[in-house]
């Protein structure tokens, strides 16, 4: 069975975006983009991949799931359709049609059709975010990867939403962890069952 990945930066205090939506306090450079992206270049979007010159197959994802808040970040950035060298879903009741062609709309129930995508073949599939979203899938989270950037943001979008209330706690492991020189940790967390 296909795995739901939530891969994503936070802040120490657990914040993911600004409350406008906005990332650009996430510092670029530093020697964990290059490590990472060698281990994962399919979440780079893919005019940054075709820039870069990338064309490395995917080896850990095949598929990205993403809220519409995450999707319309990329269509403020000039794309409706960020990952097409992925198969991409974007979850919204409010859209009324799939932005793009090369992407299918979610507009029903999200548990539903993830657990019908980790039943099919392939490689894994990445939860891009938003942070409602990852609330709403937890219990289908297989993992987390998590870059968590030395930044304290004080608001902003929480990594599982605001406000977030689960029946009980929901428990993870970490599998790797390492950390950077410019003080990014990237660790990866399993779920126990």
């Amino acid at each position: 069975m296909r795995k739901l990945t939530y891969y994503v930066a936070a802040t120490i205090d657990g914040f993911i975006a600004s409350e406008d939506g906005s990332v650009d306090f996430f510092p670029v450079g530093g020697d964990h983009g290059p490590a990472i992206i060698a281990q994962y270049p399919e979440t780079l979007p893919t005019k940054v991949r075709e820039a870069l010159a990338l064309d490395k197959p995917s080896s850990t994802f095949d598929t990205v799931i993403m809220g519409r808040k995450t999707h319309d970040f990329g269509v403020r950035t000039g794309t409706s359709s960020p990952y097409s060298h992925l198969r991409q879903f974007v979850v919204s009741a409010k859209l009324p049609e799939s932005p793009d062609p090369d992407v299918e709309l979610i507009s029903g129930d999200p548990l539903a059709r993830v657990r019908e995508l980790k039943r099919e073949k392939g490689l894994g599939i990445w939860l891009c975010g938003g942070g409602e979203l990852a609330q709403t899938l937890l219990s289908e989270i297989d993992q987390i990867f998590l870059k968590l950037y030395p930044i304290v943001l004080g608001q902003g979008r929480p990594l599982f939403g605001a406000g977030a209330r689960l029946p009980e706690a929901t428990r993870f492991r970490v599998l790797t962890s390492r950390i950077f020189e410019d003080g990014v940790a990237f660790l990866k967390y399993s779920r126990v069952r």
